[in-house]
């Protein structure tokens, strides 16, 4: 109890030095209340998996003007809705020279922001879930409520120690490549297979200096033995993303999947 109290009182000082050195740039300081809300991920979220995965906001503190601040991109899509308007990023698949792949693979993010334009829910397609499957994505957004902050890389580093354990299957590598197709490239590597895939980002605008943000890497890398997804990491819209499957498999679930044949 002691510890989360000066946790989060240096977490507090930090805010209002961010307050007092960042004028002008109250993006940042509202990204930064919304990794305080992780603390109590159940008061302040909720997941739902169906087609998408879906990331809710019970108290929006974003606004859309802070997604083009922080990633300096601007959406696919910008579609009125009920409750607000939805934006949507769209990544296609492409070979070396940037050109769409034939047939065609492509999967979305999308935004969804109220009357007010805060954000209130965050949600992926299904072929992003062939990547990050729900369970590990759910769970990787939890653990974002312990993570470390690395101010100079703007980053979020998860503490292993604190991540909580599931049982869980992961995707075997025919499965992912059914949905995805054949990579960029393959780096070979150990004990491990790093599958190379490029995705063009289509938007109506990039903030000038920032063109190569359109191109996102995702690179996958598959465990030799077992066939099954063991890392994914990748940029989407300015988001960077990096899952470790098995830091997130409780003890007996590793030691089964990785038993000898």
């Amino acid at each position: 109890m002691k510890t989360g109290i000066i946790k989060r009182s240096l977490r507090i000082v930090f805010l209002l030095t961010l307050t007092a050195s960042l004028s002008g740039c109250l993006y940042w300081i509202r990204a930064y209340q919304v990794y305080l809300q992780m603390d109590e991920f159940d008061r302040n979220f909720s997941v739902e998996a169906d087609d998408e995965f879906t990331l809710r906001f019970k108290h929006p503190i974003l606004y859309s003007k802070d997604f083009v601040s922080l990633s300096k991109l601007y959406a696919s899509q910008d579609d009125p809705t009920a409750d607000g308007r939805r934006w949507r990023y769209w990544f296609r698949k492409v070979d070396g020279n940037n050109e769409p792949i034939k047939p065609e693979v492509k999967f979305y993010s999308a935004l969804s922001f109220n009357k007010e334009n805060r954000l209130i829910a965050w949600s992926f397609s299904s072929l992003f879930l062939a990547i990050a499957p729900p369970k590990f994505l759910e769970i990787s957004l939890r653990s974002i409520g312990g993570a470390e902050i690395d101010q100079e890389k703007q980053q979020l580093k998860a503490n292993p120690a604190l991540l909580e354990k599931i049982s869980a299957d992961l995707p075997k590598k025919p499965a992912v490549l059914a949905q995805l197709g054949e990579p960029f490239e393959i780096k070979d590597e150990a004990e491990q297979e790093m599958y190379i895939y490029r995705f063009l980002l289509e938007t109506n605008h990039i903030e000038e200096g920032y063109e190569d943000r359109a191109l996102n890497e995702v690179k996958i890398t598959f465990d030799k033995k077992t066939q099954e997804l063991a890392r994914m990491a990748g940029r989407f819209a300015g988001l960077k993303v990096s899952i470790n499957y098995r830091k997130f498999l409780n003890e007996a679930q590793d030691v089964a999947q990785n038993k000898p044949e």
